[in-house]
């Protein structure tokens, strides 16, 4: 089932491997830019004092390099290459460049300096060997073992969680979305401030402290609290205006389906597809950060609302979890969950586990759910045939799609179809023709089987959903 799957140690697909070494130079990965194009420089920003005024100037500096550091413990669910792999993906998505990695396998990750004071020193040197800018490992790191590995190490340290939010914090448009972003910026800060506030202000701005939030490390805790507590207010506006928001649409009874998977499996093209729409795409994790709605016309003639939202990763900040948690809301209100994963990645099962576990994390592992099996394009040949009948088989309820070339989409449309009319009433009715607006909701919500215009009124017969029903009940009523 997986002949046609590669598992690359140094970079993208086509990119070099690493030849199974876990120490040393990564000359392989490179960040993908567009054919034609130099290499973009970073750019950061730094805050300066003009005559007393304080005042964002931009400035260009090269992409800082990063060495990543890994530890495989027994019974880890995902492979300790594939996690280093993914942890290369993301720190592209936030700027930089790998320049090497180290994997150390233990029973433990060590309390004190995450690898053990030896295999720091190791690491030290081929930091300096390769002149690496940053250590980025890819577990969260304690704010002692944080501090152990830089005075080691002799460089900045952050971790995998940091990279994560400096990659939302880059991504971040709407106001709702900077407010949560810096409200897990400076929650996940502020335990790693005690006595160290210049150095973790970091004014350059580099991976992991990117933000709204990196102007304010320098300032005490009582200051950063204060913001926090500020922020949490805003966000609690936040949240009843959401709430207000799917009360109207509530009103309206149209079914909403909500597009969830792990981060870069296909779900903004899926949503174009299926909507017409222009969501962003883009082959970076997180590139859809703000949750976007859509009107999807189906088979049936019927109109659904599709929601696309933030993907999921492995090993997801608790912070940010916590921030999002009114974005993430959304979710609950959905009448069906549209979990998309791809096909072709050879991690798809701890992919789809991850996706299955932050659900249930928002209390959501009950609500109804279909699978996309996505790029299907990409199956090609015997072996691609024998993929494709292997994963019908494990997975017989999902639908195998290419949002990318239109291939089982009208099936899928035709499943979104039946789901929402599942809850649906027939009606057959006769409209006073001062109702006459309710035929074209009816064919925008529900399903028209058929209409007459008669002498006594409009006469229809059609599925409608119940709310749409009880507004056609309370027109007869006044008739």
């Amino acid at each position: 089932m997986r002949d046609q799957r590669v598992r690359h140690r140094g970079g993208r697909d086509g990119g070099p491997a690493y030849g199974g070494a876990r120490h040393g130079a990564c000359t392989g990965w490179r960040p993908v830019r567009p054919r034609g194009t130099a290499r973009v420089r970073a750019r950061r920003s730094r805050r300066v004092r003009l005559r007393g005024v304080d005042t964002l100037i931009e400035t260009e500096t090269p992409p800082e390099r990063a060495y990543l550091v890994g530890v495989e413990i027994p019974r880890s669910r995902l492979d300790g290459d594939d996690s280093l792999d993914e942890l290369g993906s993301l720190v592209e998505a936030a700027g930089g460049i790998v320049a090497g990695r180290s994997l150390q396998a233990r029973r433990t990750r060590d309390p004190n300096s995450y690898v053990g004071k030896g295999k720091a020193g190791e690491i030290g040197r081929e930091v300096s060997r390769l002149r690496a800018d940053i250590v980025i490992c890819d577990d969260e790191l304690k704010p002692s073992q944080q501090r152990t590995l830089e005075e080691i190490t002799g460089v900045a340290v952050v971790d995998r969680s940091a990279v994560i939010l400096d990659i939302f914090a880059r991504h971040a448009r709407s106001r709702e979305g900077r407010i949560q972003v810096e409200l897990a910026q400076l929650e996940y800060r502020l335990p790693r401030l005690t006595g160290r506030g210049k150095e973790m202000s970091r004014l350059g701005g580099g991976i992991g402290t990117r933000g709204p939030g990196e102007s304010k490390l320098e300032s005490d805790r009582q200051i950063i609290r204060k913001r926090i507590q500020d922020l949490r207010k805003q966000l609690d506006e936040v949240a009843r205006q959401r709430e207000r928001a799917r009360g109207s649409r509530a009103s309206e009874g149209m079914f909403l389906a909500a597009i969830v998977g792990y981060t870069n499996a296909g779900k903004s093209t899926l949503m174009n597809a299926l909507a017409g729409s222009d969501v962003l795409v883009a082959d970076q994790p997180f590139a859809t950060l703000d949750p976007t709605t859509r009107r999807a016309a189906l088979p049936s003639g019927a109109t659904i609302l599709l929601s696309d939202t933030v993907g999921f990763v492995n090993k997801l900040p608790p912070t940010l979890v916590a921030a999002f948690r009114a974005t993430l809301e959304e979710l609950a209100d959905a009448d069906l969950l549209v979990h998309v994963a791809d096909v072709m990645h050879p991690n798809l099962h701890e992919h789809m586990r991850v996706v299955d576990e932050t659900l249930a994390s928002l209390g959501l592992e009950h609500r109804p759910r279909l699978v996309v099996l996505n790029q299907i394009d990409r199956l090609r040949g015997e072996e691609g045939e024998a993929l494709r009948e292997a994963l019908a088989a494990e997975f017989p309820a999902a639908i195998l799609v290419s949002a990318r070339n239109g291939d089982g989409l009208d099936a899928l449309r035709m499943r979104l179809a039946e789901a929402a009319a599942a809850g649906w009433k027939r009606v057959k009715k006769t409209l006073p023709y001062h109702a006459g607006a309710l035929v074209q909701q009816i064919r925008t919500r529900g399903s028209l089987r058929s209409v007459d215009y008669e002498e006594a009124g409009i006469r229809i017969e059609a599925d409608v959903p119940p709310e749409l029903a009880a507004e056609i009940d309370s027109a007869i009523r006044r008739r």
